[in-house]
């Protein structure tokens, strides 16, 4: 680390995360924040209760009705655990799964089993590979870190359309604060202006099955479908050692060995393609929240991040699959990624559109909280 980089004194967030500040005691901003999500969500019976209560609304909302609520899942240990916990709860979630055509063997596996054990439905969305395969490439060829948001947005499309096609109102997932903790604003982006920007100028495909996901669907669901998200996980007493122990043992769950290794390209993007192009190592933003929680030290933390970020026995493997399955020949594929990194605000946007936005609703909101 050179000298004039600060690292927080209770985390391993340090002076190049973005947005990042510090206290006299040389503790961070999201230090603070995760102190105040705690607040917000304290396990106790309070939190409990309030659970309860959710769990309540959501089986009267699905009565005469085959399901009461969506789940997505990928396979992944924060997925199958709200499956679990759906169940334990008792109610009658429909599983969806976006497939994009970079599940390992494993996460087939992995769902398979869990859906057999937990006797769920499963709703598959297979995506249209000639369209999802030149959005990815169209992103990686532009030279910006964003490569992942044609998945999440997909994800998100086909969480809510499966919702509204059932007449569901409630999704539930598997995203919480102790575990994930905040992403930085600035690692990555999306807005429809940017999306349709650079799908015009790396590709030539035009978007007729893709689940595109814009402003317009999120309002639509959300305001006139009345769909709710449900973050269960913030809910409970969340521990990732202990539940993978829980999911080995109750639904024959095997471990990935990684956060989203469950997705060939989710490996190769978190752990090689955002640290080295990019000097973006989301295992400090994850660690740090475990550290928040209680449930590793901050020398382990430091201890892991002293390791390669990617699977050396894999590396060589995921990028030759990877630029075959694209289509591209190694030389291809090394040049477009030794290209000078780029970012959201080399291409047009709405950046300036959406932070005034949210400048409005944190005036019209001052309580609401707010990520750094």
């Amino acid at each position: 680390m050179s000298k004039d980089k600060r690292i927080c004194t209770q985390c391993i967030l340090d002076s190049d995360i973005p947005n990042i500040s510090f206290d006299e005691k040389g503790i961070c901003n999201y230090c603070h924040t995760m102190d105040r999500l705690d607040k917000a969500y304290p396990l106790g019976q309070k939190t409990q209760n309030s659970l309860e209560g959710i769990i309540d609304k959501v089986k009267i909302s699905g009565k005469g009705k085959d399901y009461d609520c969506i789940v997505g899942v990928s396979g992944g240990a924060d997925s199958t655990y709200v499956l679990y916990l759906t169940k334990k709860y008792g109610l009658r979630p429909l599983a969806v799964h976006c497939d994009n055509g970079w599940n390992t063997e494993l996460a087939v596996s992995n769902i398979k089993n869990m859906l057999n054990i937990l006797g769920v439905d499963l709703y598959t969305n297979v995506i249209n590979w000639e369209e999802f395969k030149e959005l990815q490439k169209a992103f990686f060829k532009a030279s910006v870190p964003d490569v992942e948001t044609i998945s999440d947005r997909a994800n998100l499309k086909t969480l809510y359309h499966t919702a509204a096609k059932y007449g569901i109102k409630y999704i539930i997932k598997g995203n919480n604060f102790r575990t994930e903790g905040i992403m930085p604003r600035g690692w990555t982006y999306y807005d429809s202006k940017y999306f349709n920007a650079i799908r015009k100028k790396f590709s030539n495909v035009k978007v007729k099955n893709y689940p595109l996901f814009t402003d317009f669907h999120y309002l639509y669901y959300m305001k006139f479908k009345r769909i709710k998200i449900i973050k269960i996980l913030n809910y409970v007493n969340y521990n990732k050692k202990s539940t993978k122990a829980t999911l080995q043992k109750e639904l024959q769950w095997r471990d990935y060995g990684g956060k989203h290794y469950e997705s060939i390209f989710t490996r190769f993007f978190q752990s090689y393609f955002l640290p080295k192009k990019f000097n973006i190592d989301k295992r400090m933003i994850h660690l740090s929240a475990l550290i928040c929680s209680g449930q590793i030290t901050r020398q382990e933390a430091l201890d892991e991040m002293s390791l390669d970020p990617h699977p050396p026995q894999l590396i060589d493997q995921d990028i030759e699959y990877i630029h075959k399955k694209w289509g591209l020949s190694k030389d291809e594929f090394d040049q477009i990624f030794n290209q000078k990194p780029k970012s959201f605000r080399d291409y047009p946007n709405r950046f300036k559109y959406i932070q005034l936005l949210k400048k409005l609703r944190k005036l019209a909101n001052p309580n609401v909280m707010h990520r750094p």
